[in-house]
């Protein structure tokens, strides 16, 4: 019998059931405020770019998007968090993680 992960009691290679279940792992790995607040900017601009290309129509806004969104969220993690990004285990989870948090913090539930 395994004793699974100290801090979250799973073990190892156990998936999430539920995007209700996944979502306290994923604000656990994003407990350093810094990458947090570098995790909200990314994906505001994220929505700045979806923005940009229903307005202009300007194919160039999408590719924008993973660039702006992935490359704000991976320096969050590894200068800050120093940790591995839960999107290359969990990637629609993580995406839809972001997305909450950032709505979290611009409604004010979530502190920035």
């Amino acid at each position: 019998m395994t004793a699974g992960d100290p801090q979250t009691g799973r073990d190892p290679g156990e998936r999430y059931a539920s995007f209700a279940a996944f979502y306290p792992y994923y604000i656990q790995e994003h407990s350093n405020r810094t990458c947090r607040r570098i995790h909200v900017v990314g994906t505001g601009l994220v929505i700045t770019a979806f923005a940009a290309f229903c307005v202009t129509l300007n194919a160039w806004w999408l590719l924008a998007m993973p660039l702006v969104g992935y490359g704000f969220a991976w320096v969050g993690h590894f200068f800050f968090e120093k940790n591995r990004p839960a999107t290359f285990q969990y990637p629609l989870w993580s995406l839809m993680g972001d997305f909450r948090l950032f709505f979290e913090t611009v409604s004010g539930k979530r502190r920035f």
